[in-house]
């Protein structure tokens, strides 16, 4: 999961913490006047519209306009990174992210952010560095411990994912994605009652949580509760039919392994 910096104003001003620092020594830092920042200010809202409405490419038009603007912003350089991993670019993120570093070391959102793309890549280890990276600036960081958790379950390592997002559940107690993969976790461990006690509370507290709705329909189903399984898939789909692609739910959202079979199973029986 990757996270947009949101206050743009600030950030247009100080960025994420940094010291005034040029690209290179030759190069001066632009006067930035209120116009100017009033400016950029209209332009990173537009930003930020596209991204919600999913015109990633339009983002990243916005943001690139804002790095010509104010190059030694970091906050502009992480989030068109956060563009480009939406769009599978995942080099390019790379390389926005390693910019908003080099000029905001101590910051933590581009380690997040580019611990996401290495993941993407499949890099778990460098992943968890950055991650750890993220721990260290900022130890109640509930995203990171999330995001590691992922990465440890990329490496087959799911004790270690079931610890960490309980860590960030117990962090930010309404997380609903980290108390989705609580549940998933267990799964994968062989617990299955505790796996679908526990999906069971989401769906009552975030009964619009697709993932929480697909997630039970594959466990019902294995449980052979066949009615109530049907009735969640009707609802998962309903929301997000990404869910009937087995490969974007292996290779994008990134279920547990058993979790993705017994899924499987439900869709060929059906």
């Amino acid at each position: 999961m990757i996270r947009l910096i949101l206050t743009l104003c600030s950030i247009l001003i100080i960025g994420l913490g940094a010291s005034p620092l040029t690209l290179a020594q030759d190069t001066p830092i632009p006067a930035i006047t209120a116009e100017k920042l009033q400016k950029g200010d209209e332009v990173a809202k537009k930003a930020f519209e596209a991204t919600q409405k999913g015109d990633f490419v339009q983002a990243q038009t916005y943001w690139t306009e804002l790095i010509q603007q104010f190059p030694t912003n970091p906050a502009v350089w992480s989030n068109r990174g956060n563009t480009l991993v939406s769009q599978n670019k995942l080099e390019e993120a790379i390389a926005d992210f390693n910019q908003a570093i080099e000029l905001a070391p101590d910051a933590p959102d581009p380690y997040l952010n580019r611990g996401t793309a290495l993941e993407g890549q499949g890099k778990y280890q460098a992943a968890i560095a950055d991650y750890n990276r993220v721990l260290e600036l900022d130890p109640n960081d509930a995203m990171a411990y999330n995001n590691r958790g992922n990465a440890q379950g990329g490496l087959g390592n799911w004790d270690q994912a079931l610890s960490d997002y309980q860590k960030a559940v117990k962090i930010e107690p309404n997380f609903a994605f980290a108390k989705a993969n609580v549940a998933l976790a267990f799964y994968q461990l062989g617990n299955t009652e505790e796996a679908l006690s526990e999906m069971r509370k989401i769906a009552r507290k975030y009964p619009m949580f697709p993932d929480i709705r697909a997630a039970l329909t594959a466990v019902l189903w294995h449980l052979g509760k066949q009615g109530e399984a049907e009735s969640n898939w009707v609802a998962a789909v309903g929301m997000d039919n990404r869910y009937q692609d087995l490969d974007w739910v292996t290779k994008i959202r990134r279920w547990p392994p058993q979790m993705v079979i017994a899924l499987d199973k439900f869709l060929n029986l059906k």
